[in-house]
């Protein structure tokens, strides 16, 4: 990029945001930085450093030579990220408000806001790339696999994807860590957040209890045998091992428990043991709410890859079309416990295509268990 613009930069007080913005400044851009306050419920509360991080966003901003203004979006975020949020894990699905936070709110809000202040560009820390191709613009990988977040931003569209620039896509981790430390920058070794935004690394289960009652009911296997009871049904998702308070056994029955489904209409949590149980694999799912980056989907049974998890490697799979927004991901091997509400995110080699909302998907081997939805979907 060689012409220089006025952009305005999401700095977050993290190192990846303030390299981000060292980065800018020596292009010789004009850059502003804009610290986001998303959530507000806590204050104070030793879960949430927001406070902390504004004071880091701020003197990195001093020690680069920029200004920086703190905007508060949590209005905003509780309306189009948190009420969601809240409103999938009572009906017993599991969101990820990190997708909906970077459309709604990073780049969205922000962008709205950056536009006012007179940016031609604007920037975050993001391990991810955008690529000009003709009249469009594509999400690429970022360089660091092991850091790549672009299954987080696979529901931008061009609006948001035209103006946006990604100044450390191009690097990996360890370099922007050894960036931060040669130019100073007081976020070098500050170690990366973890968890949802607003929940931080709180105990995940009593912060929800603030929100959703509990509703205890019994855990059992897909025969029916009870093992456990369980604290309500939102405070569980497919594939979770940890929490389920089931333990004591030996010899055989020795062997972890994992949630593979959930029976609303009895209120039961249904386990299976062992990570290689067949009813936790599943070949195909059905999703819903699909979001096109480029704005046109790809041709019916085309053959691409996609991640059901963030953290899982993309599967080489065959999507089909259902019916309007609804498609259909095939995979040529079993995938583990896809979960619904979670999203599954299309690739074409290192392109991010899109994606969308996992709705269901079908069990490897036949349920056992009349009226019970397992890894198949609720």
């Amino acid at each position: 990029m060689n012409s220089k613009h006025r952009v305005v930069l999401g700095l977050s007080g993290g190192v990846d945001s303030s390299v981000a913005a060292w980065l800018l400044k020596r292009q010789g851009h004009e850059v502003v930085g804009v610290f986001m306050k998303n959530w507000e419920d806590d204050d104070g509360d030793a879960y949430c450093p927001s406070r902390e991080d504004l004071v880091d966003a701020a003197a990195v901003a001093d020690v680069i030579g920029i200004d920086i203004e703190a905007v508060n979006f949590a209005r905003q975020y509780r309306e189009r990220v948190f009420v969601h949020f809240l409103r999938e894990y009572e009906s017993g699905r599991t969101p990820n408000p990190d997708v909906l936070c970077n459309s709604e709110i990073k780049f969205n809000a922000f962008l709205d806001h950056a536009l006012a202040l007179g940016a031609e560009r604007i920037a975050t820390g993001h391990y991810a790339q955008a690529s000009a191709a003709g009249d469009q613009v594509e999400l690429v990988q970022a360089v660091d696999g092991t850091k790549d977040q672009t299954y987080f931003l696979h529901r931008l569209d061009q609006r948001q994807l035209a103006p946006t620039l990604f100044p450390v896509g191009h690097l990996r981790k360890s370099e922007v860590r050894s960036i931060a430390r040669e130019q100073g920058l007081p976020t070098y070794a500050k170690r990366d957040s973890t968890g949802i935004c607003f929940i931080g690394e709180r105990p995940f289960r009593a912060f929800l209890a603030r929100y959703l009652p509990r509703v205890s009911g019994p855990i059992e296997t897909p025969e029916g045998r009870v093992v456990g009871e369980h604290q309500g049904l939102a405070y569980y998702t497919l594939g979770q091992r940890q929490g389920l308070g089931i333990g004591g056994r030996r010899g055989a029955d020795a062997a972890a428990w994992f949630v593979a489904g959930k029976d609303a209409s009895r209120n039961a949590l249904i386990v299976v043991q062992g990570h290689h149980d067949p009813r936790l694999y599943t070949r195909s799912v059905e999703v819903g709410a699909m979001h096109w980056i480029s704005g046109r989907a790809p041709p019916a049974a085309s053959r691409l890859a996609a991640k059901t998890r963030y953290r899982m490697p993309s599967a080489p799979c065959r999507l089909d079309l259902i019916d309007e927004g609804r498609w259909r991901a095939s995979f040529e091997t079993a995938q583990w416990a896809p979960t619904p509400g979670q999203y599954l995110v299309v690739y074409e080699g290192e392109r991010c295509l899109g994606g969308g909302v996992i709705e269901a998907g079908a069990p490897c081997p036949p349920a056992r268990h009349a009226g019970v939805a397992l890894a198949a979907g609720w």
